[in-house]
């Protein structure tokens, strides 16, 4: 962990500072992505979009987080999600060509880049083991548990669509779970 910490600053040095103001898109649903961003301050959602206009949050990522469309990147393919700023962020930016010079330089670089998959692939394994195993109400407590202190961070819609539920379901559910902890 010491040494991700110490790759994470030093790729700070070597990219961009950006501000991103809220809903700013880093990638659109649609394009094709070129750029990975170190979140420095500020939250960021990964969404879908049905035809519909009903969204799916995929994930939530906040301070010290790496965002990025990657499998779309490295295949040259359109993202298949919205990746956008909940709140006015700042994020080091790198381009997919300053990321590829990096790694060809120096192989401490794809430790990075392991250490960032493995964290997206164990994302994905719980969200689908929630969606498989939990009802809405459980999925919601592990919510609160993945992202301590941000549900005041992040529009209930946003939590809503993050659990899988309407923003009246989600209402219903923090009501009956307030009632309870008062007892």
């Amino acid at each position: 962990m010491k040494n991700i910490l110490k790759l994470l600053e030093e790729l700070e040095g070597r990219g961009k500072r950006k501000v991103y103001d809220q809903k700013q898109v880093f990638v659109r649903e649609g394009e094709i992505p070129n750029k990975i961003g170190l979140i420095k301050k500020g939250l960021f959602r990964y969404y879908f979009l049905t035809n519909a206009g009903k969204e799916f949050t995929k994930v939530f990522m906040k301070e010290g987080d790496i965002i990025s469309s990657h499998t779309s990147m490295i295949a040259g393919e359109q993202s298949y999600f919205t990746i956008e700023a909940i709140e006015k962020s700042e994020i080091i930016e790198i381009s997919l060509h300053q990321w590829t010079k990096l790694r060809n330089a120096d192989s401490k670089w794809d430790k990075l880049l392991i250490a960032f998959l493995e964290k997206g692939y164990s994302i994905k394994k719980r969200r689908e083991r929630e969606f498989l195993l939990m009802d809405s109400e459980n999925r919601y407590k592990a919510f609160l548990e993945e992202y301590p202190n941000l549900e005041n961070r992040i529009r209930q819609h946003m939590i809503a669509s993050y659990v899988g539920i309407t923003p009246i379901a989600l209402s219903r559910i923090r009501k009956k779970m307030k009632s309870i902890n008062l007892c």
